[in-house]
């Protein structure tokens, strides 16, 4: 995540505690609709889908009674076609500022006017998907236009001065040689990045997974390039473990010790939990507990390092000690943010 002041840090850690010792879940993913306007080389989602059984927005409430995670990702398909997110957003929200509330979203239907109204809804991160530097992100998401739209949207909205849009460019063997460019567009937009790494357990393709020496050699190259830059900015938010993780993820062929499940879960667009996005074992609201027993104990799957996963995948002193000497901290003032690392001069 990126940096976050220090009193909704404080609430983020001591709810996340709780829920550590309580075996409840760090992190919801509530995937709020199915349908997409992308359909994207590398996901199981897109275009049209049956919406009547979707949960209502009033509905979001009685799962974060239950659940009570102090971070929540809202995503798909994609969120921006729910005609009610806003009120969804709200009914996420409590009165204490918790949960962090993620938005994750292709932008592709995303305006000023609503990206200002979601956050003032509640929403605290927008995660926005990036997967090249240029046109061959249309390409890749099936969407004509796309990057051009991003590319006069992002900038602008970065200049709002909310610090709150972070791109998230999953590695995959089309755009392992783009890693720094990559970066260098978020720098030249304004915002923050975070890297997460292909599936395909998603699609069952295989073919943008890294499968050659040479595209190791790539990988390696790249992410060394991206830690030597790396900054007091929280320009990347990837911790140094989670891109060394994700190395190895690639190079092994998988990352075995998922906790899907009891870190973290979903909860499909039509109410049902799940172990993870790629898990399809489905249990009712009030059966968490067998979900655990059932499938979390005996997990041996392998075959993803997703964003939520990276986070969560670690021993929970080490998680906090990341979070509190890494992501999060006072938000310093942009002026002395940009005096000290001459980026960002356009931020408010």
């Amino acid at each position: 995540m990126r940096k976050v002041p220090l009193l909704e840090s404080l609430r983020i850690i001591g709810q996340g505690s709780l829920n550590w010792m309580a075996a409840r879940p760090i992190v919801v993913s509530f995937e709020v609709t199915d349908a997409c306007t992308c359909s994207c080389k590398h996901c199981d989602h897109g275009g049209p889908r049956d919406e009547s059984r979707n949960l209502k927005a009033a509905d979001y409430r009685r799962y974060m009674e239950v659940l009570r995670p102090p971070v929540v990702q809202v995503s798909g398909g994609e969120p921006l076609l729910r005609p009610d997110l806003l009120d969804l957003v709200r009914n996420i929200k409590s009165d204490s500022g918790l949960p962090y509330t993620i938005l994750v979203s292709n932008w592709s239907l995303m305006t000023e006017q609503l990206y200002v109204a979601l956050h003032e809804a509640g929403v605290d991160q927008f995660s926005v998907s990036l997967d090249f530097p240029d046109q061959r992100h249309d390409v890749f998401r099936r969407h004509p236009g796309l990057y051009e739209h991003l590319s006069r949207l992002i900038p602008r909205l970065a200049r709002l001065g909310y610090d709150d849009i972070v791109l998230n460019s999953c590695i995959t063997s089309e755009n392992v040689s783009e890693i720094n460019a990559i970066a260098d567009k978020a720098r030249e937009w304004g915002v923050n990045l975070c890297y997460s790494a292909y599936s395909p357990r998603r699609t069952g393709c295989r073919d943008y997974f890294l499968n050659t020496a040479e595209q190791l050699v790539t990988l390696n190259r790249e992410l060394d390039r991206v830690e030597a830059r790396r900054d007091n900015t929280n320009w990347i938010v990837n911790a140094p473990a989670t891109l060394e993780a994700t190395r190895r993820y690639f190079e092994n062929g998988g990352t075995p010790g998922c906790t899907a499940g009891l870190r973290f879960l979903v909860v499909t667009a039509d109410g049902f939990l799940q172990p993870c996005s790629m898990q399809f074992h489905r249990y009712p609201l009030e059966q968490r507990e067998r979900m655990i027993e059932e499938f979390t104990r005996h997990n041996t799957c392998d075959q993803c390092y997703v964003s939520i996963r990276s986070y969560l995948d670690k021993d929970f002193p080490h998680l906090l000690w990341e979070n509190v000497s890494g992501y999060f901290s006072f938000k310093r003032d942009s002026a002395v943010r940009n005096a000290e690392c001459g980026v960002r001069s356009t931020d408010a």
